[in-house]
């Protein structure tokens, strides 16, 4: 007789490779991280909400509503009902170009950008320097005393001003009673009304500049310099060949913050001049805010609002391509 050998059946293997299919174990682990992944996601979506929230109410929706109104006759009549302003199109546009009170206030922006700017920066880096490497002593008391204007409200700020500039009674009168002379009336004059401005601006403003170049004089590393000397550079040198080329990122740091903080100047003329003499000091915020808050001409200041936000936009993007180019 024939023995006949039967075989069990054996289990089907599963092999590893590129065509194999997941196990078990593995579909489970996919599963659990992607549950993992949900609940973190709307863990960050949950612990994100108040900012949202916060922002699309006070400024999304402010942004938008500007824009819409800044293409209507949107007055005082229509806080209360608003979907009665009529719609103009760019009329506000093409009136802000005719009106001379914009265009004065266009061009002591300007003035005082390119005047303040360059003074801010200059001042900041020569302070920082000096803070950095030339005063040994009593170094913090000086950083606290240059940073202190920049935490000081305005109105203690235009209090000293006031005091200084004052014609008969101020600081800067008394000197020149010392030699004889009679000072002049800084605020009251519409030839020295803006040069005080920018003075109070820079005085204000320089210690955040100074703060920024003592992080990157810092951030320069000790060997690059002790090689410079090494190899006979003196101190302007040093300071021209290897401290300037390694500061220019925050070069163009510092210099687009400030200039986008002096186009948008209006603390200083608001407490000190009110945009006077003869609107001399007059800015294109200060102008912005009589045209929505004094007359309630809020369609038309808001375009003007546009026209700054464009002029920043413009100015940033130039700075940003030509100080970026240098810091290749």
């Amino acid at each position: 007789m024939g023995t006949t050998t039967s075989t069990a059946a054996q289990p089907a293997t599963v092999k590893d490779g590129p065509g194999a299919l997941p196990s078990r174990a593995a579909r489970d682990g996919r599963r659990s991280g992607k549950r993992s992944m949900g609940v973190q996601n709307a863990a960050g979506w949950l612990f994100s909400m108040p900012f949202l929230v916060l922002f699309t109410v006070f400024m999304a929706f402010p942004i938008l509503a500007t824009l819409l109104m800044s293409f209507t006759d949107f007055g005082l009549r229509n806080v209360t009902r608003p979907w009665e302003a009529n719609f103009i199109g760019f009329e506000n546009y093409t009136e802000l170009f005719g009106d001379e009170k914009f265009l004065r206030s266009l061009f002591n922006t300007a003035y005082f950008v390119v005047v303040g700017v360059p003074l801010t920066i200059a001042i900041g880096l020569v302070v920082a320097v000096l803070l950095n490497n030339g005063i040994d002593r009593a170094r913090t008391f000086f950083r606290v005393g240059f940073y202190a204007p920049v935490v000081t409200t305005i109105v203690a700020v235009a209090v000293v001003w006031r005091f200084v500039l004052d014609p008969s009674d101020g600081l800067i009168a008394g000197l020149f009673s010392e030699v004889g002379l009679t000072a002049p009336d800084f605020l009251g004059s519409e030839a020295l009304a803006m040069p005080s401005m920018i003075a109070m601006a820079v005085w204000r403003n320089v210690g955040t500049v100074m703060v920024l170049f003592i992080a990157g004089l810092q951030a320069i590393p000790t060997e690059v310099r002790e090689a410079a000397r090494l190899d006979g550079a003196g101190v302007w040198q040093e300071f021209r060949g290897i401290t300037v080329p390694l500061l220019r990122p925050t070069l163009l740091y510092a210099t687009v913050i400030t200039t986008i903080g002096y186009l948008n100047v209006f603390e200083e003329p608001f407490v000190m001049t009110q945009g006077g003499p003869s609107d001399s000091t007059l800015t294109v915020s200060l102008n912005m805010y009589r045209e929505g808050f004094n007359f309630f001409h809020m369609g038309y200041a808001s375009a003007m609002a546009y026209v700054l936000f464009v002029v920043i936009m413009g100015i940033t993007v130039l700075q940003l391509r030509l100080l970026k180019d240098n810091t290749k």
